[in-house]
């Protein structure tokens, strides 16, 4: 649900962004495709390995931006590229039409914008365009984007394995609605959140988005894993940034739900740079490597 204004700071945090990210920011590539009337655009970010090794296919990874952001500033804020190079994956970064992703607020969540059929396609397109191994295909977002994962973990399980939002709990017209589109297969679910998040409240919104335990539950249940044994562990790796992480996790044979929990956390990606243009988005904890996290969870997750 983050919305940036265009405003002179903001302008400010995307060239040091730029600045900062060096190789892996003149290395994406802007494409387009073709979804009925709409022009849908994605930057692609392959990993400095891809070239050398032209018989191997590469996981994928969709990191879709928030509300009000655009596919660079997503990419500029995650850099998730410097994550791909070092652990040899594609990295792909959609573009929502308005600056905006269909999970059912403030818009039809069947006749609205046809986000899901665009990432549909964009799947098609990448798996012909680039050496993808399609049991290995993961989404990621923030906030708007995040929201989104959870209704591509509804209707897409048989295309991707797992996926992490950060900063968005479930939907509730993902819940109410809860139509996949193809069979229904487990998948991976890590839910990231803070609890000093005030754009979208850990507590969650009646009839709007469930609470961050009431999300794991709820995929812990569909799922499967309703009364599986569950680990927790804490980390706080610097004392002096007020926060600490919690992590608690439901495995099962193939499949894992995992709440990650920032405690003091604002509704921001952990280990980013700490930008604030002036909106109430709280803390970045120095706890953990978001990007690290995520992809631990996703390399043990096949489709």
């Amino acid at each position: 649900m983050i919305r940036l204004p265009i405003h002179p700071a903001r302008i400010v945090l995307i060239v040091c962004l730029l600045l900062a990210a060096g190789r892996a920011t003149a290395h994406a590539q802007r494409s387009s495709l073709t979804l009925g009337a709409e022009k849908r655009r994605y930057i692609v970010y392959v990993p400095k390995s891809y070239a050398a090794n032209p018989q191997r296919e590469y996981a994928l990874v969709l990191n879709f931006h928030g509300g009000g952001m655009t596919m660079a500033e997503q990419m500029l804020y995650t850099q998730m590229n410097h994550t791909a190079d070092r652990h040899d994956f594609i990295v792909v970064y959609p573009q929502g039409i308005g600056q905006d992703w269909n999970v059912g607020f403030d818009t039809s969540y069947q006749e609205g914008t046809d986000d899901v059929g665009f990432t549909d396609a964009l799947l098609d397109r990448l798996k012909k365009d680039y050496r993808v191994d399609v049991r290995r295909v993961y989404a990621t977002g923030l906030s708007r984007g995040g929201f989104f994962c959870h209704r591509l973990a509804a209707e897409m399980s048989h295309r991707f394995a797992a996926i992490a939002a950060v900063g968005a709990t479930l939907p509730n017209p993902v819940e109410a609605q809860n139509t996949p589109r193809g069979a229904r297969f487990p998948i991976g679910v890590m839910l990231v959140h803070g609890t000093a998040d005030l754009v979208v409240t850990y507590g969650g919104k009646e009839g709007s988005y469930f609470s961050g335990t009431g999300s794991y539950s709820y995929w812990k249940n569909r799922n499967g894993l309703t009364g599986t044994s569950e680990t927790t562990r804490r980390i706080d790796r610097d004392t002096g940034d007020s926060t600490a992480v919690t992590v608690l996790e439901a495995t099962g044979s193939t499949h894992a739900v995992t709440l990650v929990t920032i405690h003091d956390g604002g509704h921001t990606w952990a280990g980013a740079d700490p930008f604030n243009v002036g909106l109430p988005i709280g803390l970045t904890s120095r706890d953990v490597d978001l990007n690290e996290v995520i992809w631990r969870f996703f390399v043990e997750h096949r489709r």
